[in-house]
């Protein structure tokens, strides 16, 4: 990765004015030098503005209202992540129907040739020519791939995904997979397809997306009892999710215990609410520092080889 200044103070009258102090202060008081964000998305802009386009119909995978709080062109968008402090971002896209993936892929390596702290990101339907062109994105330099279940309607163990699998597994890539069934169900969300897959690919890296609500604990389970299965913190925790999708609170020792397998993430920009929420929602566990500066940072950092710059 390479180095890049310091966050800027936010200019009057910027998208993001006022609200750089507060995410700042969060990980300057924890002592870090930034946050890593997992959970990012940046994708062409004709099918980002479908999927806002989705968020603003409240769709039947959404399920409710979902004001998009950082509907900004894509410049605005990675400035504002660069002013929050984020060293490191995704870019998470993913394809809804087959023959998507491939030109998906492209972009993300133009993407991320053009923006230096994001990590390249990748993705894949099951369709005939995935493992092939999983093999080139992992050749170009892939660092995380996205699955979405829920929108791409499809099984994680479908046999179209082995190869994609067993290139992963060997390469030590992880991918980010959107496979609980909140804020809706899918007809293959749960967690008993992962667990099927994971039977079939024991070392196979995965960051099991937004700690796999609702079903928070069997995914726990998944985490505790598999060495590369990782989740991430995105939307989980957060008073919109709450609301609807309340995580046990008696669940929460189980995160302590997992404190090396939990990633910070946002859904940034498609989220109802300021980033600072997802920081704030974190701390709100009161788990403790320690925990903080691992989730936040350095288990990312671990996982992808990123230095303290």
């Amino acid at each position: 990765m390479q180095h890049r200044p310091e966050p800027q103070a936010d200019a009057p009258g910027t998208a993001v004015a006022g609200e750089s102090a507060g995410v700042v202060d969060f990980w300057q008081r924890l002592g870090l030098p930034g946050l890593i964000d997992v959970h990012t998305h940046f994708m062409p802009a004709r099918v980002l503005d479908k999927v806002w386009q989705y968020f603003d119909r409240a769709g039947p995978l959404v399920g409710r209202p979902w004001p998009i709080a950082y509907r900004h062109d894509e410049a605005t968008r990675i400035d504002t992540l660069r002013r929050f402090g984020v060293r490191a971002f995704s870019s998470m896209l993913y394809p809804h129907k087959p023959d998507m993936a491939a030109w998906l892929n492209a972009w993300a390596a133009d993407f991320a040739a053009r923006t230096p702290d994001c990590l390249h990101t990748g993705t894949f339907y099951p369709e005939p020519a995935a493992g092939a062109y999983v093999s080139d994105a992992l050749r170009a330099g892939a660092r995380i791939f996205k699955s979405h279940v829920q929108v791409g309607d499809y099984s994680p163990d479908d046999p179209l995904l082995d190869p994609v699998w067993g290139l992963l597994s060997d390469a030590g890539v992880p991918t980010v997979m959107h496979c609980g069934s909140g804020p809706a169900p899918g007809r293959f969300t749960g967690p008993a397809p992962v667990a099927r897959l994971l039977a079939r690919f024991p070392r196979l890296p995965l960051i099991i997306a937004h700690m796999g609500m609702p079903e928070y604990a069997e995914f726990l389970d998944l985490a505790e009892n598999h060495r590369n299965v990782y989740l991430d913190t995105t939307m989980a925790f957060t008073r919109f999710t709450e609301e609807k999708i309340p995580f046990d609170p008696a669940e929460r020792p189980r995160l302590i215990g997992l404190q090396d397998k939990i990633l910070h993430g946002s859904d940034f920009p498609n989220i109802p609410y300021p980033y600072v929420e997802s920081l704030d929602a974190l701390a709100r566990l009161d788990l403790g520092d320690d925990w903080l500066r691992d989730v936040t940072y350095h288990n990312a950092a671990r996982l992808f080889g990123i230095g303290a710059r």
